[in-house]
């Protein structure tokens, strides 16, 4: 059994005539926690992008399980399992809670495990529980990032990819959304974790990656990282 959820090998992505990832290399465990951590336009959201399938890199290699990727279109990709929650929540917001679910699990050809997935998100966000039936435009920035997260959870997915998950949110909103982040991967699912906030993400994360103009500059356990002096200067803020 590959113990690798998720390998890069010298990846490249260009944006037009813009080389946004110069030779990426990083492994995602199985069962962890691996954050990205780098300044805004240091090509995170862009890493994201790619292993996902929304944009196509221009070589190298992506292992999804073992499986190379790098050409699957995106929808290839979600059906494999690999879930990845874009920065900005992105909800239908003119639909109501309940619906943005059922279309998380719209590949689900069995109605009672439809039901099953949308009761286990309700279990572990009781808030839409209560706002089951309202649209999801009338719900709170924190209660918007729950729903993103529990519509990826409609596939049990196996590895998820989170976009700034605390974006804009509250600091006590923060701390419920990375107690539901730690929840999902004690229960198995593997994650990488892209996080404007470093500090909370080295917290909860179990290995971490530096990004910087599209390279990896950086690379270490999280404790090892929380303890390295040009972390704590440029993103701890100490």
């Amino acid at each position: 059994m590959n113990d690798m959820a998720l390998v890069l090998h010298n990846v490249e992505t260009y944006y037009g005539k813009i080389h946004a990832l110069r030779g990426v290399s990083l492994e995602v465990p199985r069962g962890k926690i691996v954050t990205l951590l780098g300044s805004n336009g240091a090509g995170k959201t862009t890493t994201l992008q790619t292993i996902s399938g929304l944009i196509q890199a221009s070589s190298g290699k992506i292992e999804f399980y073992g499986r190379d990727i790098a050409k699957e279109k995106a929808h290839n990709i979600v059906g494999m399992g690999l879930i990845h929650v874009p920065e900005g929540r992105r909800i239908f917001k003119d639909l109501t809670v309940k619906e943005n679910l059922e279309l998380g699990g719209f590949t689900l050809k069995v109605e009672a495990l439809r039901r099953k997935r949308i009761e286990h998100v309700f279990e572990i966000f009781p808030r839409l529980k209560d706002r089951q039936k309202q649209s999801g435009g009338t719900l709170s920035g924190g209660e918007q990032q729950m729903l993103a997260i529990g519509r990826a959870m409609m596939t049990e997915p196996k590895l998820l990819l989170l976009d700034e998950p605390s974006m804009g949110l509250a600091p006590l909103i923060v701390q419920d959304i990375m107690r539901i982040i730690k929840r999902l991967n004690s229960e198995g699912t593997t994650i990488l974790l892209v996080e404007q906030n470093a500090k909370i993400a080295l917290k909860l994360a179990d290995y971490g990656y530096v990004l910087e103009t599209g390279q990896l500059v950086m690379e270490g356990d999280s404790a090892e990282l929380r303890r390295d002096e040009r972390i704590t200067k440029a993103y701890l803020g100490e």
